[in-house]
């Protein structure tokens, strides 16, 4: 996923992309999503891209902006 796309989704959606476990559920990143980071998430969608890497596209709550969990990840 190129970065352009992961922000517009972080700034329109409110969504944040991670790669995951290929192993790994929804209710596993959900759960993990929601304690690390302490945000509500409202979804969660996975995608196994060309690279053989999981991709969860997690939507958060509006009261936890996505760009605010990127900034204090260093990420922006």
């Amino acid at each position: 996923m190129s970065n352009e796309k992961t922000i517009r989704l972080m700034e329109s959606e409110n969504k944040l992309v991670f790669v995951v476990d290929r192993k790994a559920n929804k209710t596993d990143i959900k759960t993990a999503v929601q304690t690390l980071y302490k945000a509500k998430v409202l979804s969660v969608n996975t995608h196994i891209i060309r690279s053989g890497d999981k991709v969860a596209l997690v939507k958060l709550a509006a009261s936890t902006p996505a760009i605010d969990i990127a900034t204090n990840l260093g990420m922006m």
